[in-house]
């Protein structure tokens, strides 16, 4: 894993990406990220604030599930969980979010996030009515909340149990779903689309706006900056 504390950023690895047409909504606002991407969950309430400024406005917005250590990496040993304490540490201190360290005292634990974006997918798919997509972004950080502060594990299906009655979600549904191939086709589609998008770090803020791609943020940012960026272009 390759985290810059400078930028506030977490690199993203190479997939080869599949084309899709993204040019037929005129401007569109997607947040890319991970539920398991320390970064990401560092900069959650600036993504719930940008949810909510898109939705008073009528702007199309979008998650984009990025897989950002689909199928694991690192070994589970003392030098990584040192680097993540360190890490976790770091961004607390910089934007005030907290995090629990209990996940570091485990003497096994596969940090593999494609089942985490798999459970954001599947609750994308039972919304699929929820056109502000702030019921989405509320379940991605009940995730993240769920696994940073409270060191459950994102991989079991009955971790989402508790999300999915927070959210008024049939949590039979959910489960069913989340382990079908077509949320396994549809977390795929969402990384392809992400590396389509140029992003190459966590959390990234890409703007679509008449057939043109802006990349807005790459790593951590305020809201009040990321507002400003984006109402410059929007504008233009």
């Amino acid at each position: 894993m390759r985290c810059d504390p400078e930028t506030g950023a977490c690199l993203l690895p190479d997939l080869d990406a599949a084309s899709e047409n993204t040019d037929t909504i005129r401007s569109v606002i997607s947040y890319v990220g991970d539920p398991m991407c320390s970064w990401c969950w560092g900069m959650s309430p600036v993504v719930t604030q940008l949810a909510e400024w898109c939705a008073t406005r009528g702007q199309p917005f979008r998650m984009v599930m990025g897989g950002l250590r689909a199928g694991g990496g690192d070994p589970w040993n003392s030098a990584f969980r040192g680097f993540l304490r360190q890490e976790w540490t770091h961004i607390a201190d910089r934007t005030g979010q907290p995090f629990g360290f209990g996940l570091l005292e485990r003497s096994h634990f596969s940090y593999d996030t494609e089942p985490a974006c798999r459970a954001v997918v599947t609750v994308r798919h039972l919304l699929e009515a929820d056109v502000s997509k702030r019921q989405e972004q509320a379940f991605f950080a009940a995730v993240q909340k769920k696994f940073y502060v409270e060191g459950e594990d994102p991989k079991q299906p009955e971790f989402y149990r508790s999300l999915c009655a927070e959210a008024g979600l049939d949590f039979a549904a959910f489960a069913q779903h989340f382990e079908s191939a077509d949320a396994r086709q549809a977390v795929m589609a969402d990384f392809r689309l992400a590396r389509q998008l140029g992003v190459r770090a966590f959390p990234s803020i890409v703007l679509e706006k008449e057939g043109k791609t802006h990349q807005v943020a790459a790593g951590y940012v305020g809201f009040a900056a990321l507002q400003d960026r984006l109402q410059t272009i929007l504008t233009a």
